[in-house]
Formats: structure tokens, C-alpha cells, sequence
């Protein structure tokens, strides 16, 4: 672990990142995420599920990165999806701490799918399904399915519009996690829709612990007139 963080351990660095975040929690979803973090260590080292390998590392770019969602997510039960889920993220840590989320975990790789599964059944997940499948392959089964799509994988936003739209309700919104790039992706998307684009809206939060800003990108798949 780093100087800064070397006395925490990681229940305590979990603990104090969800603090600083404002997001209440309980004793058993700590244990959740300590019991994830076990898995997934466990896991990498015969799948490779994620390059990262440390519990700090793990707890903050990944368990804290994907509950930064939670400020563009509607309060309430909705359904979730989470496009390019991977090893999870940011859909698990979303569903351990908004468990009246209906989530759908989509990733096509058939080895973190069957993570997915695993942790899904493991946690005692309620409502939580993984679709090993593309996005753009779901099909008409999940035609205007989700209240909110959100993904942390490496789409540009104008692709990421165009596959997941026909998936979400006519009220829905789109959340993708952007870096200091995210105005070059957003001219971009301006200038493929010209003056009948979507609506965008751009949150920017910090991540605890890392001298990181992060862009929320929140998109509406409804057109201006």
C-alpha cells in the first residue's frame, strides 16, 4: 500500500472511502466487499480478470470508482444494466449498496461471466442476472428493458449511445465514467448528431485517496427536437 494509506487496513481504507463518499452502509455490505475482494484475488490469479492486484488498489479504483455512479443514479428501485461488466464493475458494488436495484450484469467473455455467476450466487445477490452477450446483440427481449445503462468499458460515447439505446426506457439515461478526455468524446458526439443530439449532462466527482477526477457522462437517448 501506498505512505499515505499504509496504516489502513482494508476494511478500514473501504470504510473511510464510503465516508468521504456520503454513502451509508451496513456491516454486511463491508463483509460483501471483503468477501469480493477475496474472490476476485482468487480468481485473477488463474483468469486474469483485472491488472489491478492490491487490496488498495482493488478497493479504490474499482469497489470506489464504481460507486461514483451513485450521484447520477436516480434514488429508488429501478432496473440497472451494466454494459462490458467485466469482473463486476460497476455493477456489484452498485447492487451491494443499492440492493433494491434490479441489475443485469452483460459481459460476452464466457471466464468473467461465469465470475459474475459465482459472485452473484456467493453474495446472495437478489435480482442480479448476467447475459453473456454483447450489448448491441441483446436482442428484442430487452428492448426498452433498463431505467439506466452504465458501463465502465472502453466505448466513446457516440458508440456507446448507438448500442445502448434501444435498451433503455423512453425516460432512461445513459452513465459512462470518462477521464480528462471527455470533451474530446463529447465534440465528437456533437458533430455527429449536429444540432439534434442527445442531452448530456457532466458530472465531475473526485475519487478518494487518488489525485483522480472523474467525468460522469450522462446521456439521454431522446433526440432534441
Amino acid at each position: 500500500m501506498s505512505l499515505k494509506n499504509a496504516s489502513l487496513s482494508a476494511e478500514n481504507l473501504l470504510t473511510k472511502g464510503l465516508q468521504e463518499l456520503g454513502i451509508a452502509f451496513t456491516k454486511g455490505q463491508i463483509n460483501a466487499f471483503m468477501t469480493y475482494l477475496s474472490e476476485l484475488k482468487k480468481w485473477n490469479r488463474a483468469y486474469n480478470l483485472t491488472a489491478l492486484k492490491t487490496d488498495e488498489d482493488i478497493i479504490i479504483k474499482h469497489f470506489l470508482d464504481s460507486l461514483l455512479y451513485l450521484k447520477a443514479i436516480p434514488p429508488g428501485p429501478l432496473k440497472l444494466a451494466d454494459a462490458g461488466a467485466g469482473a463486476g464493475f460497476p455493477g456489484i458494488p452498485l447492487k451491494i449498496v443499492r440492493p433494491e436495484i434490479e441489475i443485469a450484469l452483460i459481459e460476452a467473455s464466457r471466464k468473467k461471466a461465469a465470475f459474475l455467476r459465482h459472485m452473484t450466487r456467493l453474495l446472495r445477490l437478489a435480482e442480479a442476472d448476467v447475459i453473456e452477450q454483447r450489448l448491441e446483440h441483446l436482442g428484442n427481449a430487452y428492448e426498452k428493458g433498463f431505467d439506466v445503462i452504465v458501463s465502465r468499458a472502453t466505448f466513446s460515447t457516440a458508440d456507446f449511445l448507438k448500442m445502448a439505446c434501444p435498451y433503455v426506457k423512453d425516460n432512461g439515461m445513459l452513465i459512462l465514467n470518462k477521464g480528462p478526455k471527455v470533451s474530446e468524446e463529447l465534440k465528437e458526439l456533437e458533430q455527429a448528431y449536429y444540432e439534434r443530439g442527445p442531452a448530456v449532462e457532466v458530472m465531475t466527482v473526485h475519487l478518494p485517496f487518488a489525485d483522480v477526477q472523474r467525468n460522469l457522462v450522462v446521456l439521454s437517448c431522446k433526440m432534441k427536437p
